[in-house]
């Protein structure tokens, strides 16, 4: 297992690069190659999702970003619930969503638990878990050092903590979190303050796994996955935010090395996440979905073992 330390203040993962340097950042921002996206790219008309399915049924739909609702069990699910115009502090500047959230708050069926990976502004978006605390009685299970956000967005929700390799139960559910490469930041001086990762949620018919943001590295991390808790019936691994390589490989997997994880994890099933809604990197908005179809068929995958769903698709994994 990736190893992360907490020298008091800050966790350290050892052995690897999270934020870049100023230096880095700089000479990324002059390079000037980044790619013009779209304004706006509406969404497609879909039958709202179920209030709720039970027993071993398996559905997911992507809202946008790496927000999927998935929905097993008598229980929804919403992992890193990113709902607003923009991933910044302030609502008039910053990264600003290209795609709108396929569901809101409002239109969202019943939450129970949310899954927030990390305190990144287009993971954890305070504005939405405000809305979604209006409408839903959620819990929330999170990294360590994540609670007070939470509670600032709303004193309604519960919330658990956990660090690497704990585990926690939810009506029925047990919630582990697992190693990310990655790293976290919310304000100017709070580097790796709070602990980051990803997640499994083992359910009726098997795991489910939410990579959130991770670098690939040497792939342990997914096999390791693999090696604890069997074969994901379902991950929801990232495709997007990768270039360019040589400043963005530490912290965010590009298509290829998610077809490869969906591999070492022997997922029987994918959903690409973390693309087409918000330009944080250098390439086209569509570059993900096409380098992916690229990588499925060099490595000889099955492209319906990895799904693109559009915006507010429903995927049915029975």
């Amino acid at each position: 297992m990736a190893h992360v330390v907490h020298d008091g203040k800050r966790y350290v993962l050892e052995g690897h690069r999270g934020e870049a340097g100023f230096r880095d950042l700089l000479k990324w921002q002059m390079e000037g190659n980044r790619a013009r996206w779209p304004r706006r790219v509406e969404n497609r008309s879909f039958a709202r999702p179920p209030q709720r399915v039970v027993g071993e049924t398996l559905k997911a739909t992507w809202i946008g970003h790496s927000t999927v609702l998935l929905q097993t069990a008598g229980l929804n699910i919403l992992t890193d619930p990113f709902l607003s115009t923009r991933a910044s502090p302030v609502p008039f500047a910053g990264p600003k969503r290209v795609r709108p959230a396929a569901l809101t708050a409002e239109t969202l069926p019943p939450i129970d638990l949310i899954l927030l990976s990390h305190n990144h502004y287009d993971h954890m978006d305070l504005p939405a878990l405000r809305r979604i605390a209006r409408h839903h009685a959620a819990h929330v299970v999170t990294p360590h050092g994540n609670a007070r956000w939470v509670r600032r967005a709303s004193s309604a929700f519960t919330v658990d903590e956990l660090g690497w390799g704990d585990t926690v139960e939810h009506k029925g559910l047990r919630i582990h979190l697992t190693p990310a490469l990655h790293w976290s930041k919310r304000g100017f001086f709070d580097a790796n303050t709070a602990l980051w990762g990803a997640f499994v949620v083992e359910a009726p018919g098997g795991p489910i796994y939410f990579a959130a943001d991770t670098g690939f590295g040497t792939g342990a991390t997914f096999a390791e996955v693999r090696q604890r808790f069997g074969a994901p019936r379902l991950s929801l691994l990232p495709i997007g935010a990768y270039e360019p390589r040589w400043f963005m490989h530490p912290q965010h997997m590009n298509p290829d090395e998610a077809v490869k994880a969906h591999a070492l994890l022997e997922s029987r099933a994918s959903i690409a996440i973390h693309h087409g809604t918000i330009q944080l990197t250098d390439e086209p908005i569509d570059a993900p979905v096409a380098a992916l179809a690229e990588a499925l068929a060099q490595h000889s995958v099955d492209p319906r073992q990895f799904l693109v769903p559009d915006a507010g698709e429903t995927l049915d994994f029975d």
